[in-house]
This record gives C-alpha cells, structure tokens and sequence, in this order.
C-alpha cells in the first residue's frame, strides 16, 4: 500500500478560474477542479477538451525541415526512385513504419519495408541495412522511431549513394548525422508545438505534410491510420495532452469502430469485441503482443500483421505473435525472479544506493527492458539492466517519476559504445569491463540530482469529495477526461470519514481483498467499492470505524443490471491519522 497522498488545494487565483469553468459545467465544482488540474482553464478550453477536434493537429510545415523531407519524397516519387520505409523493432517503430507504408502505398508501388533483428543488427540503422539497400537500388530510405544518432551509418549510406530521411522522437546530440532532413521535435531550437510526439506520431505528420503539398484531398485515408498513431501512443507512453490528445481520441474511436485488420485480430485475441477499447488495454494488451515479436523473433513480423489486407492472414500472423507474447511472459517472469534473486543475495546492489544496476549473461536481450521497468517499480529507483556477451553488455535503463534517467546515463557517456533514448527510457550498450565504473557513475549523478520525494512512491490526488457529488451527471463528465494516460491520468480522489455500511466482507483466494459497501454523512447511498491486498484494514472498518480513502472511480453498464459504478480503493487510512 502506497502511504503519501499528494493533495494541493486550488489557488486564490485558481479557486476564481474555477468558478467560471463549473458554471460552464453544471455548476460542478469537481469537474471544474480536475479541468484545472489537466492545465485547462478557460470555458471555450474546456470544450477542446472533452471533444477534441481533428482540426486542432498543428500545420506539419511547423516542424523543422519538413519542407525537405516532402520535397525529397516527392522527388523520389517523381523519379520513380526506390524507397525503404526503415523502422525500430518494437510498437512504436512498427506502427510508424506499417503507417507510412500502407499511406505511400496508395499512390506509389515501387517502395518496401526493412526492421532490423534485435539480435543479428541491434537498435537503429545497422550497415547490414545499408548494404541490402544499395543491392536492391534503394534511393531513399525513410528511417522512422530511430536513426538521430546514426551519424557513421548514414554517411556510409550516402557513399553509397542513398539518401535518409529521419523521423525521430528521441533526444539528439550535438552532432547530426548527415540526413536530407531530420524530423524531430526534440531538435535544437525547434518551435513546433508538441514536442512529445511518439516516432509513428512524427511519422503521421510526415505524411499529413506529404498530402497538403500534393492537394490530397481524401482526409480518410490518412485519418483512418490513427488507430495505429493511438497504440504508439498508449505503448510508448508519451503524453496523452495537446496534439496527441487529438490523435490519440480519435485514434481510439477508430481502434473502437473500424480498426485496422491486422489490429482487429489481436483485438478478437485479447478478447475486446465489442468492448470499450481503452488507453490501458493497448498499454497491457495490444501494446505486448506487438512487441513480443520484436522481442522474441522478427519485429517486420508486426508489420506483416499490421500491413496485411487479408482477413484470414491478419488472424494467422495475429496467432503466431500471441504465441511470441506467451512466450515472452514465462521469460519475463524467470528473468525477473532471478533478478530479484540477485538483489537478494547482493543486498550491496541497493544498499545505501539510489539506483541499480545489475547484469547478467543468461538475460535476454528483448526481455530486460521490462525487467528494468518491473524492478523500478518493485524498489522505485531507476534501474538499468544489462545482458552481456563476447565482451559487450546491452540493456536497457528505466526511470521512476520525475527524474530523467536519459541524463543519468549521459553523465556516463564517454564509458559507453552507444545510447538513445527520452527521459524514461534509454537503451545502451557498454564494453563489458566498463560496467563498474558506469555504476558507479550513475549512482553518482543519480544520488546528486535524484529528489528524496521521486524515490517513494505517492499518489497524486485530484479532488477532495463528498459520495454526494457522485452523481450520473458526475460520472458522464468523467467519462469526457478520456482518454487516460501519462499527463492525463483516471483522476484520483479523496473521501473522508467514510463508513462500512455493515456488509462488507473479505474476498479472494487468501481472503487478502476487501468488498467494501460504504457510506458516509454526506448521502443515504451506499456506494460498492474494492480494495486490493487491504486485508489488514478489515477488522478496524468492520467495527464501523472512520476511514479515509483515495480510489479512481469505475462506470460500466452491464446489460442485466444497468449502470454500474465501483470505487477502485488506492489507499486506506484511520481518519484523524
């Protein structure tokens, strides 16, 4: 159980905004407060907001050399030159490249698509690539979700005469590789207005540049590749706020009415027909089972699943990758045990320290990332895993709220043979000897600029309420905030002095959950609620003793019995405590 609650109440300032934005909202206080709290705070905002509009994506000609890269596409085309859409292997590259692909592929034929292997060419543009490229004819590559750092490998590609064309989201370096033009919010001096766009984000709005300069006038047939721009999204966990909430809303619609064949397959899979398709299923449904066939084989495998026009082979190619998942899981699993089995056994690893790094020669490549990100929030300290072999260790760095672990790993630069990555997340690769003196570095940047408050972990709450204010108009205001994600995240709130309404009860295997029904002073409705792994609280709300909750409110409707809401219990405490 998570014991800080993180609550700031309104402003003077904020408390007057808010009056404006309730009137506007039904004169509902806490909707006005959650608007506040999501940097909205204007009435004519607030509307943007709750139904946002396909006209609302920014010109793609704000984005630096945008104007290159459509004026190279179009020479290319115009020349009937060769083209490669290029892609890293995991959702977020995948769904890039199976966009533009598939996008392309309405007007041109003489194009194809490339992802390097995970274990044969490692992350990003490889000379292996390169060289396959130059063999077929390949003028153009356009290398998306990666290639920002490729400095040596895409001036050996213009030796040999091809042409690259990034569309990158990660962090870039002082020096540039030598790219026709380099689409990438990220860029030094860079105006344009969301600057934390997913790569198959930088790649939609390549081609939304792409269609304006040639006059197409056919909106659908870019719109309808927002399904897979909402699942780079959700993956890739940038934030849900600005021009990616706009495609990530209408990204879902579509993942909810017309996806993708290839989509719909892993849709029938992780059993979503007909359901509300959400932020967190892709998170922890769709996202994995694409990704698993980077990790565990081939990732131009998803983009088979993803390009295909055929039903029957979008269920097969959908099977085969819900194979790769499973597997994946039972590594995931094993290699996570044994690394909290080292950490055990080496209580050195963490012992005074504020990371942790830890390497191991029997990891899997494709699995240590997740293993990264488990073991951050098991321990909620940044956390880079390694996996080594012939002398070189590969792994992946995962960070906790708030602190840039890409910063942490840069402090270590001069020890490494190469990395990328954004705040969260970076992958890199080290000599082997080198590993106890990064280490040590790390641990050193990580315990001068880590704060006390990013190493526990607190739940940040939204609003104080009362049950009273839980109403159906309540709810369907809450159902507009979608959809959920980073920097707009299920509001979180706090009731206090609540009761058991006398029929609560232990559920689960080992009797570890409570059922709750609840009341309090505010209302005669009692409200049902659930709280996991809460057990110790039992006896003491059993005795009709006053707590203090914070939980995320869930509505579904159930054919049978109607609307249906239930409190999602965060957190439990003794009221007055």
């Amino acid at each position: 159980m998570i014991r800080k609650w993180h609550y700031i109440p309104l402003t003077l300032r904020q408390q007057k905004e808010a009056e404006a934005l309730s009137r506007h909202c039904g004169d509902n206080d806490a909707v006005a407060e959650l608007l506040l709290r999501r940097d909205v705070h204007e009435p004519k905002d607030a509307d943007g907001f709750f139904a946002p509009s396909i006209d609302d994506l920014h010109d793609p000609f704000l984005m630096q050399d945008m104007d290159k890269a459509v004026n190279r596409l179009n020479q290319a085309m115009g020349t009937k030159q060769r083209i490669m859409v290029y892609g890293d292997y995991d959702v977020d590259g995948t769904t890039a490249v199976a966009l533009v692909y598939k996008y392309l592929q309405n007007y041109y034929s003489n194009i194809e698509y490339y992802i390097p292997t995970r274990y044969e060419e490692g992350y990003g543009v490889s000379r292996k690539s390169i060289d396959y490229a130059a063999s077929v004819g390949m003028k153009l590559i356009i290398v998306l979700d990666c290639g920002i750092k490729a400095i040596d490998e895409i001036a050996y590609a213009k030796s040999r005469g091809i042409d690259f064309i990034i569309c990158d989201h990660h962090m870039p370096d002082e020096e540039l590789p030598p790219a026709v033009a380099i689409l990438n919010p990220k860029m030094p001096g860079s105006t344009y207005p969301c600057q934390h766009l997913s790569g198959c984000g930088v790649g939609f709005k390549f081609m939304q540049a792409f269609a304006q300069s040639n006059g197409l006038t056919n909106h659908g047939e870019l719109h309808g590749l927002l399904d897979l721009v909402a699942v780079s999204i959700a993956a890739d966990l940038v934030p849900i706020v600005g021009e990616n909430r706009v495609m990530a809303y209408h990204g879902l619609r579509r993942l909810n009415s017309n996806p993708n064949l290839g989509l719909r397959s892993i849709i029938r899979i992780c059993k979503l027909t007909n359901k509300d398709i959400t932020i967190s299923d892709v998170i922890f449904k769709i996202g994995p089972r694409i990704n698993a066939s980077g990790r565990m084989q081939s990732g131009i495998e998803a983009v088979d699943l993803l390009v295909t026009r055929d039903l029957h082979d979008a269920y097969e190619k959908g099977a085969n990758i819900d194979q790769y998942n499973r597997d994946r899981k039972e590594l995931d699993k094993r290699i996570t045990d044994e690394a909290n089995e080292l950490i055990e056994r080496n209580v050195s690893i963490i012992e005074g320290k504020r990371s942790i790094v830890i390497c191991n020669h029997d990891w899997h490549k494709g699995i240590i990332g997740i293993v990264a990100s488990r073991l951050t929030e098991l321990y909620y300290k940044p956390a880079v895993v390694l996996t080594a072999t012939e002398g070189m260790a590969t792994g992946s760095a995962r960070s906790v709220q708030g602190f840039d672990i890409y910063a942490g790993v840069n402090s270590a630069r001069h020890l490494l043979e190469n990395f990328g990555g954004h705040t969260y997340a970076v992958g890199l690769t080290l000599k082997e000897e080198n590993v106890p003196e990064f280490a040590r570095l790390f641990e050193h940047y990580v315990s001068e600029h880590i704060l006390p408050s990013q190493l526990e972990p607190q739940i940040e709450i939204d609003a104080q309420i009362t049950f009273s204010q839980i109403t159906p108009e309540f709810i369907a205001y809450l159902r507009k905030f979608n959809p959920f994600g980073p920097g707009n995240q299920k509001p979180v709130f706090i009731t206090k002095n609540v009761f058991d309404f006398g029929t609560s009860k232990l559920v689960g295997k080992n009797m570890e959950h409570i059922k709750l029904e609840l009341e309090d002073n505010s209302t005669s409705r009692v409200i049902n609620a659930i709280a996991f792994n809460m057990a110790p609280y039992f006896e003491h709300i059993h005795a009709h003793k006053p707590i203090d909750i914070c939980y995320t409110i869930e509505h579904s409707k159930h054919p049978s019995r109607g609307d249906s809401v239930q409190l999602m219990v965060r957190d439990i405490r003794l009221s007055g405590k």
